[in-house]
């Protein structure tokens, strides 16, 4: 009668991937939240059935994005930024990634500097009319290298007890 077809599962890309856990553990962000922004389209991972699965790019969009919402910057802004992000570190991203740079985002919410150089990150803050945000890139490309570890059983009752008391 009716004729399904089944989902193929997507090629593995070349670099390394992440789980949405893992994308939760390295940005701090909820596992729903990831849901929500897949489902606006502000980052969407590829699909394994019903996982999610991310690429090291968009790791780092996550972080850069949760950084940016922690500092009161609205999704409008935030998908200017991503954007600019998506255009400009589709470049450089291998050279973040191999550790040879220092990079920094700079926004007001209006102008977006991604800069290399400490000279012209201080310039631009000495130029600025209204508070500058800044994110290092590089910091949150180097979350992605150090393994987050989970908290041991034991820990976390430690420290439940401790609040109880308190």
């Amino acid at each position: 009668m009716f004729k399904t077809r089944k989902a193929k599962p997507a090629a593995p890309p070349a670099g390394e991937t992440f789980s949405s856990s893992e994308v939760s553990r390295i940005s701090g962000v909820s596992l729903r939240q990831l849901q929500w922004w897949d489902e606006r389209n502000v980052v969407s991972p590829r699909h394994d059935g019903h996982r999610r699965v991310y690429s090291a790019s968009e790791v780092i969009e996550i972080t850069v994005i949760a950084e940016l919402r922690r500092k009161g910057f609205s999704l409008q802004k935030i998908r200017r930024v991503l954007r600019f992000l998506q255009r400009e570190m589709n470049k450089g991203l291998a050279e973040i990634l191999a550790g040879e740079s220092e990079v920094h985002l700079l926004t007001d919410g209006k102008s977006i500097y991604l800069e290399e150089s400490k000279e012209r990150i201080i310039d631009i803050l000495k130029a600025a009319k209204q508070p500058m945000f800044l994110v290092c890139v590089s910091d949150q490309v180097r979350r992605l290298e150090t393994p987050q570890r989970k908290p041991v059983r034991a820990e976390t009752a430690t420290s439940a007890r401790k609040a109880r008391a308190v």
